[in-house]
């Protein structure tokens, strides 16, 4: 069910089992009617998605707990998951649907250090993530020094902290380069999502939570990942702002 109108509030039925598993911690497991409104309205538009919503949503708590944490999100992928994974850091390190002001506090502070109201106050509030596809010297250095198979497990080394969690994409499931990621994301203690295709690839049993989206074809697949991934960002907005 997606609208209680009865309530304002209400927990939602995968919470339970994600409290059992470890995976997520035990508070403010619950939905507000914006974020329902939402996933309705997306459902509209790609009614299929609801084969994965209940991934989407463990996915979104998650990240819900991650942020409010005060960890970041790293996100990996190849090609058209490598640019999806910029496009992630787009939607959540600055306002998507609506204005994220920053604090009077913080404004205030940055103002005494020198800054001036035309341009402060244009600043907002982010959920930090890094995409690990962007740094090119890097990347070609691991390459050249090490494997291209350890583009992405070398950053998550080096950036990856206890609280923070990993996105994972690879539209097979199966990425040699995420895979590694991954697994060197679970060693240091990061929460670990994957977004792929229907079959989920070696994902599906490696990460936390694998969002698998309806398609088996790579176009396809990708297709789906615009959608899922602007719905995360709109309800943790939605819920965090």
């Amino acid at each position: 069910m997606l609208l209680l109108p009865e309530s304002r509030r209400f927990s939602y039925s995968i919470v339970e089992d994600l409290k059992q598993s470890g995976r997520v911690g035990t508070s403010n497991m619950e939905f507000s009617e914006g974020s329902e409104r939402l996933i309705t309205n997306l459902l509209k538009h790609y009614p299929n998605i609801v084969s994965c919503l209940e991934q989407i949503k463990k996915a979104f708590f998650i990240l819900k707990e991650t942020f409010t944490g005060k960890g970041k999100l790293l996100v990996c992928g190849n090609g058209g998951s490598a640019a999806d994974a910029e496009h992630i850091s787009g939607e959540f390190m600055k306002g998507f649907l609506k204005k994220r002001p920053l604090s009077d506090v913080l404004a205030n502070k940055i103002k005494a250090m020198g800054g001036t109201a035309d341009w402060v106050d244009l600043l907002q509030d982010n959920l930090p993530v890094i995409p690990l596809s962007t740094n090119t010297a890097l990347i070609s250095a691991i390459c050249n020094d090490l494997s291209s198979e350890l583009i992405f497990a070398e950053q998550v080394l080096g950036y990856g902290l206890p609280g923070d969690a990993l996105l994972a994409i690879s539209t097979s499931g199966s990425s040699t380069n995420v895979i590694r990621a991954v697994i060197v994301a679970k060693s240091l203690g990061l929460k670990t999502i994957g977004l792929t295709g229907i079959s989920g690839g070696l994902l599906k049993d490696l990460c936390a939570v694998t969002i698998q989206a309806p398609a088996d074809e790579t176009y396809r697949i990708q297709e789906y990942h615009l959608p899922i991934y602007h719905l995360l960002a709109a309800i943790l907005e939605e819920e965090l702002f």
